[in-house]
């Protein structure tokens, strides 16, 4: 099969175009990506010199290129990533988010329609579905209630991408996963945040009381199920994803200053960010039970995996964070910083 993946160079694009290439080595895969900041070819570079990797630099807002690509290498599925994808950010900046997961994700379904794709496969998240009380778990039929810019530009491409399917016909397939975690992960996120952070002897921001609570999911296993609904997931079906490992974020930032040795005095409570859900939760019994998928870590082993790869390769994230994040990191926590020392 030829699959074009859109975000490719990304933390979870990347981490699947390698499980792809690892899985299903007969494959053609063409990694389409704009190299915003959390885009890095590095990420992938035990792929340099393999014939069935493609990588294209491109806007999934471009029409004709996707057409083109879409032509040129025989494109049979596309499983589409690209997204602006961090909460913060979209209070910051909205119309980002709205310009590329909106109407980035209508030009690629068009562009997919337009060149006879055989397969949609759209990756969302379950932060569509809003905020969640103490108890419950989110399903497949649950209302969509975005209450973040992001979270309602997902669930618009979501609608749009069903959309496609009930009114041209196009073969779509819907996934929503929980909060991802593992290896080349941007350093904007919480655990990367976190262990950087730790690691430089830096603030740990955390917001509010640190009880928000969020289901986590290793990249690995969320990969390994992206493949099981691209082959074998039910056209205009929904899926979604999850890992089973709910946590309130203090209680992983405590954990990971404590398998680094680090003393908890590191962590400084911050202003809660404005709209800030208090607990997700996947219930992942639909593709369990139709497409056979189950998470393959627990989150206690692949916290400590994770942990121990930032640990390891310090030069990745120095060189990610030279820039652009470290510009973004003075701007979004600073002010709260010092707020929480006053």
């Amino acid at each position: 099969m030829n699959v074009l993946v859109t975000g490719g160079c990304g933390f979870i694009g990347s981490n699947l175009v390698k499980y792809i290439r690892r899985h299903r080595p007969d494959w053609k895969v063409v990694n389409f990506d704009k190299l915003t900041y959390a885009g890095n070819l590095e990420n992938l570079t035990e792929l340099e010199g393999d014939p069935n990797h493609v990588f294209v630099r491109g806007d999934v807002g471009n029409k004709e290129l996707i057409e083109h690509l879409v032509r040129l290498h025989g494109i049979e599925a596309v499983m589409h990533l690209a997204a602006e994808s961090h909460v913060d950010r979209s209070i910051l900046g909205p119309e980002v988010f709205t310009v590329t997961n909106v109407l980035g994700t209508q030009v690629l379904l068009e562009a997919c329609r337009a060149t006879g794709v055989k397969r949609f496969l759209m990756v969302s998240t379950d932060e569509v579905y809003g905020s969640l009380g103490p108890t419950g778990s989110f399903t497949e039929t649950s209302p969509l209630q975005p209450s973040s810019v992001y979270s309602a530009s997902k669930t618009s491409a979501d609608l749009m991408a069903l959309a496609y399917e009930h009114t041209f016909g196009l073969d779509v397939v819907v996934t929503r996963c929980s909060n991802n975690y593992g290896r080349y992960q941007f350093p904007e996120k919480l655990i990367p945040l976190m262990v950087v952070n730790a690691l430089g002897d830096k603030p740990l921001p955390v917001y509010g009381d640190g009880g928000n609570v969020r289901d986590w999911l290793h990249v690995e296993d969320h990969c390994q199920a992206l493949l099981i609904a691209l082959e074998k997931g039910r056209r205009g079906e929904v899926y979604n994803i999850g890992g089973g490992a709910e946590r309130k974020n203090i209680e992983i930032v405590k954990g990971i200053l404590s398998a680094l040795s680090k003393p908890e005095t590191l962590i400084k409570y911050v202003k809660d960010r404005p709209g800030h859900d208090r607990r997700y939760a996947i219930d992942p019994a639909k593709i369990k039970a139709e497409l056979g998928w189950k998470p393959a870590h627990t989150f206690e082993q692949g916290l400590a995996e994770t942990v121990r790869w930032y640990v390891d390769n310090r030069p990745w994230w120095e060189r990610v964070m030279s820039g652009a994040y470290r510009q973004y990191f003075d701007t979004q926590y600073k002010a709260r910083l010092d707020q929480a020392a006053a």
